[in-house]
């Protein structure tokens, strides 16, 4: 994902290539960029960035002896922060036992608990599970899972998925052509499957509810559009619907409206498709429930289910495969194995250390603090952007979003008085809150269908967040946004 030039991001000779969402810009070096230093490892960015040098808890200490304060977790992944104590002793144990087996000869201890506490919180929406070292992982594990499903129940035409635009499910060949990013599938649309993937319309009520709609009467129309795709494809050609929960970084922490995973899992029932949630994002704690489709998912259980970043909260790379007892049950009394698998499928560090995060989140009643706290965090937003005082109040088109998952768009439609020049206003003000030592995340790109206008932020602190942080957050990034804003006046 791209995050902005900010002071100790070093500077490549002359102009340098900006990547934004995966697309190849030429645009002037950000003013913070500092000399190159030496580094043998190709980057996801055209600067080299600086050097991260020890953490703990929500702050991360460089190199150059600055101190950062990471409001959004990595990409919504350090749920805990760094060197909590009880997952480093799990994982200095689960070392000291066995770091290694493979999983197509032996199994594990902790793999095998980790499975059972996946399916014990679940309040019976999964019966089984399996697991991958991440999300496009877990995203790639799902197509499948869902294509053998099928081919195990005798239903093997089954070959179609539909997934919607403005949506991200993975950086893989097979998730990109599922999932409908439009700059990050621009450099392999080649390359991409648009035989066996189709997209709908997302559900963006803020920009694409119309005006005369009712909010039940856009689920319709949505929910007609999900129905209308199933019958141009064949019923019973259909895999499943495939959506995130809430949409994270390509349009910046987006809810569907009310009524909306309800509908579209009725259409799959009445044909027989699967139900599918990513929330490879959204999952595992950070929307204040365990599962985003308890709070904003309608309470609908998927038939499957993608997790993975708040799962190992950044301790080890893991992720999950939830599976119902209908796909669980179409599996083993088919083919009676899953059709999948990877050299470190299930591996006892990772899932040790897995566990040992999910145990904490649960015995240190860590949603009650993520409720507690988003829920300041907005209030905070709200008065600083979009209250009477607020300089950014014009510019202010949404705050959005729950728990410790928060997104911030902006829109300069009508703004003929200031300039930003080449690069764009969410850029630019990622990189003044480095600057503040302030760690937060911007995308561009996500405003319309196309993927070429938009300007959003994103805050995801860890659980653990304390009120005099949040007020930390909320302060630094308001200062940053406005002080951005007076720079670009005309």
């Amino acid at each position: 994902m791209f995050q902005a030039g900010t002071r100790g991001f070093t500077r490549k000779v002359g102009r340098f290539a900006e990547r934004r969402l995966g697309v190849l810009r030429r645009t002037p070096a950000p003013s913070d960029v500092e000399a190159a230093r030496p580094t043998a490892i190709l980057h996801r960015t055209p600067w080299t960035p600086p050097v991260a040098k020890s953490a703990e808890g929500m702050y991360i200490n460089l190199e150059d002896g600055r101190r950062l304060l990471d409001a959004v977790g990595g990409a919504a992944v350090a749920c805990l922060g760094n060197s909590h104590p009880k997952v480093l002793q799990a994982m200095k144990d689960q070392i000291d036992k066995v770091s290694y087996v493979y999983n197509m000869q032996l199994s594990n201890q902790p793999a095998e608990a980790l499975a059972n506490k996946l399916i014990a919180t679940s309040k019976g929406a999964f019966e089984m599970c399996g697991f991958v070292c991440g999300g496009t992982e877990a995203m790639e594990s799902v197509i499948k899972l869902g294509k053998q499903y099928y081919a195990d129940i005798g239903q093997p035409k089954r070959v179609n998925y539909i997934a919607r635009q403005l949506s991200f499910h993975g950086n893989s060949l097979s998730t990109l052509s599922l999932a409908h990013h439009p700059t990050r599938r621009a450099a392999y649309v080649d390359f991409l499957d648009t035989t066996h993937f189709h997209h709908v319309s997302p559900a963006y009520a803020k920009r694409f509810q119309k005006p005369d709609e009712s909010v039940e009467q856009y689920v319709e129309r949505l929910r007609q559009e999900l129905e209308d795709k199933f019958v141009a494809l064949g019923p019973d050609t259909v895999i499943g619907f495939v959506a995130e929960t809430v949409v994270g970084a390509t349009t910046g922490v987006v809810p569907a409206p009310k009524g909306y995973f309800k509908a579209m899992k009725s259409v799959c029932d009445k044909y027989g498709a699967l139900f599918i949630l990513d929330e490879v994002m959204s999952g595992m704690g950070r929307m204040g429930t365990l599962h985003a489709w308890e709070s904003f998912g309608d309470n609908e259980a998927p038939d499957i289910q993608a997790v993975a970043k708040g799962l190992g909260g950044g301790y080890a790379p893991i992720g999950a495969i939830l599976m119902s007892k209908k796909v669980a049950e179409g599996i083993t009394k088919g083919s009676g194995l899953w059709k999948h698998g990877h050299t470190y499928q299930g591996q006892p560090l990772g899932t040790a250390t897995a566990l040992a995060v999910q145990e904490v989140i649960e015995s240190e009643n860590l949603l009650e603090n993520v409720r507690k706290q988003g829920a300041y965090l907005e209030s905070l937003l709200e008065t600083g952007l979009r209250g009477p005082n607020a300089l950014a109040a014009p510019y202010t088109f949404d705050i959005r979003g729950g728990g410790g998952f928060w997104g911030i768009e902006f829109d300069f439609t009508n703004a003929t008085n200031l300039d930003f020049g080449k690069e764009p206003f969410a850029m630019r003000v990622q990189a003044r809150a480095m600057k503040h030592s302030l760690v937060v995340m911007a995308m561009t790109g996500g405003s319309n269908i196309e993927g070429t206008k938009g300007n959003h932020l994103m805050l995801s602190p860890a659980y653990i967040v304390t009120k005099q942080e949040i007020e930390k957050i909320a302060a630094l990034l308001i200062q940053s946004i406005e002080e951005v804003l007076q720079e670009a006046a005309v």
